[in-house]
């Protein structure tokens, strides 16, 4: 299941000429995962309650082309791979149909300790449930 979140370039997001920093192109990923997850069912409001949290582990980041101030994006998100304690999220950030990033996520599943935990077998569920 692809799951989007669409969002605007605004002028904090850019540098002097106008063009999306490259860091910022992360932050529109991050969005797009916790939107996601979101959608899955997932409260990780509720995984911190329970002592658990994710946390980017890896990330492999391609910039395809410059987005502008102005510009409307898509952030879409595939989730791949789930093992015991990690799962792959696979991600693209389109400005209508051009690709402009693309990403491959690793998020790991850890306690509030930062040690890595294996994922609840409910959230286990809803992430394979959404795998694509």
């Amino acid at each position: 299941m692809i799951y989007v979140h669409n969002l605007r370039v605004y002028y904090e997001d850019t540098d002097m000429a106008g063009i999306v920093y490259y860091a910022n192109y992360l932050k529109f990923a991050e969005r797009g995962r916790s939107d996601a997850v979101r959608d899955m069912g997932i409260d990780q409001n509720e995984m911190k309650a329970a002592g658990l949290v994710f946390a980017v582990r890896s990330v492999q980041a391609d910039y395809h082309k410059a987005a502008r101030f102005g510009d409307e994006l898509r952030v879409e998100t595939v989730t791949g791979k789930v093992s015991g304690a990690s799962l792959e999220m696979r991600q693209r950030i389109l400005r209508v149909d051009d690709l402009v990033f693309s990403g491959n996520f690793k998020v790991a599943c850890m306690d509030l300790s930062g040690k890595a935990a294996r994922l609840p077998a409910d959230i286990r569920q809803k992430l394979l449930k959404s795998f694509g």
